[in-house]
């Protein structure tokens, strides 16, 4: 079995940023895939589902409107282990490219104000009372000010030395 990539960093020196995971080649075209990582694993408090859904919902809605992104995005999702996002977009980027977008969404959702865009009816979402708008808003802060006082170095993934 091939080992996943991802599976190769030390997630217990991880902390809150944003990686370039991996970039896969679709024929011509290229996809990165960013580890949008808002909690250490094992020093911090794993999100809850209610948040993670929020922050999903929210996200989505702001990165596929977005007036210069929207047409490269192709996912926003959440990771099993409750400690982040996977973000997907068409073409080879850094994670400096991608840090100015991810501020000015988690700054949309740390002031977001309203109903949450495709949870107000059952026909909308497979689990649209599974929310939580409070916790999803105190997430996106702390995380914009990570992404505020942001530099290269600390999107270096930390490896496992055996």
């Amino acid at each position: 079995m091939n080992k996943v990539t991802r599976f190769e960093v030390d997630h217990e020196k991880l902390n809150p940023g944003v990686y370039v995971s991996r970039r896969d080649e679709l024929g011509p075209k290229v996809v990165t895939t960013f580890d949008v990582r808002l909690k250490a694993p094992y020093r911090q408090t794993p999100m809850s589902p209610a948040v993670i859904h929020t922050l999903e919902h929210l996200g989505a809605v702001y990165l596929r409107e977005h007036s210069s992104w929207a047409d490269k995005v192709l996912n926003w999702g959440p990771m099993g282990c409750q400690t982040g996002f996977d973000l997907l977009i068409a073409g080879t980027w850094e994670a400096s490219d991608a840090v100015p977008l991810l501020c000015e969404t988690f700054l949309f959702i740390a002031n977001f104000e309203g109903p949450i865009p495709g949870a107000e009816h059952a026909w909308q979402c497979g689990n649209y009372r599974l929310h939580d708008l409070a916790g999803a808003k105190r997430e996106a802060r702390a995380f914009a000010e990570v992404l505020a006082n942001w530099k290269p170095q600390d999107s270096v993934y930390p490896r496992r030395v055996n």
